[in-house]
């Protein structure tokens, strides 16, 4: 039990380190994930078009 306490007092201490974004920094961090989020499903998404492409291609001249 008191390897427990000594972890959360830690854990406690630890946190008041730490120094935490302001409201109008995690907002522009927000923006930033969600931006950088849409650009890499829009790449995610083209390659996949464009293999599913490549692959009917080459299934359809195979047949």
């Amino acid at each position: 039990m008191n390897k427990l306490v000594n972890y959360i007092k830690s854990s406690i201490e630890e946190l008041k380190k730490v120094i935490w974004p302001t409201p109008r920094q995690a907002f522009k961090l927000t923006i930033m994930v969600i931006i950088f989020s849409l650009i890499l499903a829009a790449i995610v998404s083209a390659f996949g078009y464009l293999f599913q492409t490549i692959l009917q291609q080459v299934i359809f001249k195979v047949s």
